[in-house]
């Protein structure tokens, strides 16, 4: 099911960020020189995986010898003390620049940051550089490679973030998903990504696509290491009608914590729609299904969620021809032919059909709920297969767009690979607004795994 993986890198970058916080925090460890680490790394690697759309070297080396220096003077530090965080090229960052993938905003650089910018710096963490996304972060591909294969795409429209931790050149990033654009490429790069519930990170600063679907998630080589970013950047933002006020998640306490009971899954093999699981992808669900016993069932989705993809995709259309009409109205001829006929497609739905399409994520939750009732949570494949070769397309997110819709918490894991060893994600979802829960159920699953097989790295 899973083979025994070679260290991403050597060094303080080949720490679990957990343990990278805590020595950063301790002053074990100092930021200037987990910084000269993922330079390194960077200038090792970024040749073949290219997933950066920014990055300055002396900025970096600064904003760490920054933090370092306020360690020395005893003020108190953040959650993210030290961290370098890489950040999508649709996050606005103050006198960074955010191009949003297109030609069409080359050379804009924000005034103010994003509201989750604000969060990280507030955490004591830094902006490492801005990773490249897909045009407008919908599915016309960027330039970045697989960092397992360079032959083979990332993903979706975070994929220079999801292959910026990939390659060890970052210990943590964040991405955006609005189909599969967060959970597709962690599974192509063999890293942990993690899509909250929706609305539970504000977006404020961030490039819209489809307001009703649009979420902020993170990735990390660990449960534990997206649980302490995640942590960081939820919370009520008056600007994003999306988020509510509500009590701090704690994922991170919460994914520390040992389950009350033995967890019990549901196994999703074959997911909603005409795309069948590889043969490999199948195999592995089979053997991880065997290993797991009596603590999992198997699961149909209900008929249901057969029209999902097609709901999502309206909603999705539908939203960005109204997010994205200056874009076309200022350089439409700049825009590749892909994301024109997604906008054209937009243009074409029908009032009253985009705003029933609104009511299905209340209808699938209710049917969802009832399946919740009977486990603690649902694993499926994460993609239908490992990364497919060549990059001129990102992969499908047929298996991740049903998640989205429904605004569920879902989170994959790097413990599959197929036949010629690269990786495959397993797909982890939760009930709504029970973010943290999934996770310590993920952890769970991943220290099981690795008890009964011994081969897992610890995720």
């Amino acid at each position: 099911m899973a083979h025994a993986k070679a260290s991403r890198s050597e060094g303080v970058i080949a720490l679990d960020p957990l343990d990278m916080r805590d020595r950063l925090a301790s002053g074990a460890l100092r930021a200037v020189d987990l910084a000269t680490g993922c330079i390194d790394q960077v200038k090792r690697r970024e040749t073949d995986v290219q997933a950066w759309a920014w990055l300055d070297e002396q900025h970096v080396m600064a904003q760490a010898g920054r933090l370092d220096t306020l360690r020395k003077t005893g003020h108190p530090v953040g959650p993210l003390h030290g961290m370098p965080i890489a950040v999508k090229d649709i996050i606005d960052t103050h006198g960074i620049p955010t191009e949003n993938g297109t030609v069409i905003d080359k050379g804009r650089v924000p005034t103010e940051d994003a509201v989750i910018v604000r969060k990280l710096k507030a955490a004591g963490a830094y902006v490492m550089g801005k990773t490249v996304t897909t045009e407008l972060a919908y599915i016309a591909p960027g330039k970045t490679r697989n960092p397992v294969n360079p032959d083979h795409t990332p993903g979706g429209s975070s994929q220079g973030s999801a292959a910026a931790v990939g390659a060890g050149m970052v210990p943590l990033a964040i991405g955006t998903q609005t189909g599969g654009s967060v959970i597709r490429p962690a599974s192509y790069c063999g890293v942990v990504g993690f899509k909250p519930s929706f609305g539970l990170i504000p977006r404020t600063g961030i490039l819209p696509q489809s307001p009703a679907l649009d979420t902020v998630g993170v990735f990390a080589t660990s449960v534990a290491g997206v649980a302490m970013l995640a942590d960081v950047l939820c919370g009520d933002d008056p600007a994003d009608p999306a988020t509510r006020l509500s009590a701090p998640p704690r994922m991170l306490a919460t994914a520390l914590s040992d389950v009350p009971v033995r967890p019990t899954l549901a196994v999703v093999a074959q997911m909603p729609g005409d795309t069948p699981a590889s043969e490999d992808m199948t195999l592995a669900m089979q053997e991880l299904s065997g290993l797991l016993g009596e603590d999992a069932f198997a699961l149909i989705l209900p008929q249901l969620f057969d029209e999902a993809a097609k709901i999502r995709e309206r909603i999705n259309f539908a939203e960005m021809a109204k997010c994205y009409y200056a874009y076309e109205r200022r350089g439409r001829p700049q825009l590749s032919d892909v994301t024109l006929a997604a906008i054209d497609a937009g243009k074409a739905v029908l009032a009253r059909d985009y705003i029933a399409a609104l009511d299905w994520p209340k209808l699938l939750n209710a049917a969802l709920d009832e399946i919740f009732d009977r486990c603690d949570a649902i694993i499926c494949p994460a993609t239908p297969t490992s990364a497919p070769a060549g990059l001129s397309s990102t992969g499908s997110a047929v298996y991740n767009g049903l998640w989205t819709l429904c605004g569920v918490p879902v989170v994959t894991l790097p413990l599959f690979e197929d036949a010629t060893g690269l990786p495959m994600g397993l797909q982890m979802v939760g009930r709504r607004g029970n973010d943290a829960r999934l996770l310590r159920t993920a952890r769970w699953l991943t220290n099981e795994i690795k008890d009964t097989s011994g081969v897992m790295t610890d995720v």
